[in-house]
């Protein structure tokens, strides 16, 4: 019997239902190292970013960090993700779990792409798995995504302002 409940947890924790992604990236007419200037000096969010209202501790690979954010049109949420990549003008990646890993699990990624003619493709993603997953509905994923875009038009207008 506790075979056949850890196949069924794998299967609920694998399906293509308990998992959802959500895309966006904007094109910004600077370079890679000024967007990144921007986007890696996280003690400014509050003062410009829409969507993390704050990031801090060590951002290394394998620590985790303090993010707050704050959803389109939804309550703020604060969480501990774990970095687990973190290379300048290029790319900041982490997951956050619910509780325990497979629960309720995000990984957001951020991603800066050098197009060779003075502009950046930013691209920031993220994959939402796990057994909450049916709970998490299409208007918190549109509030989600929102936010992302948000982010994404400000950062575009700091970058090409500076």
């Amino acid at each position: 019997m506790k075979y056949l409940i850890t196949i069924v947890l794998i299967a609920l924790l694998t399906s293509a239902a308990n998992s959802k992604e959500i895309k966006t990236e904007i094109l910004i007419n600077a370079s890679p190292e000024k967007v990144w200037a921007i986007f890696s000096d996280f003690n400014n969010y509050p003062n410009w970013n829409p969507f993390i209202k704050l990031l801090s501790g060590d951002v290394k690979i394998g620590n985790k960090i303090t993010v707050k954010i704050e959803p389109y049109n939804s309550k703020p949420m604060n969480f501990k993700p774990k970095v687990l990549a973190f290379e300048a003008t290029k790319e900041m990646r982490w997951i956050g779990r619910l509780l325990f890993g497979g629960l309720f699990d995000g990984r957001h990624t951020f991603e800066l792409i050098d197009n060779g003619n003075g502009t950046t493709t930013f691209k920031q993603s993220e994959v939402f798995k796990g057994i909450l997953m049916p709970f998490f509905g299409k208007k918190k994923m549109e509030n989600t995504r929102k936010g992302y875009e948000a982010m994404n038009q400000k950062l575009k207008e700091l970058a090409e302002k500076k």
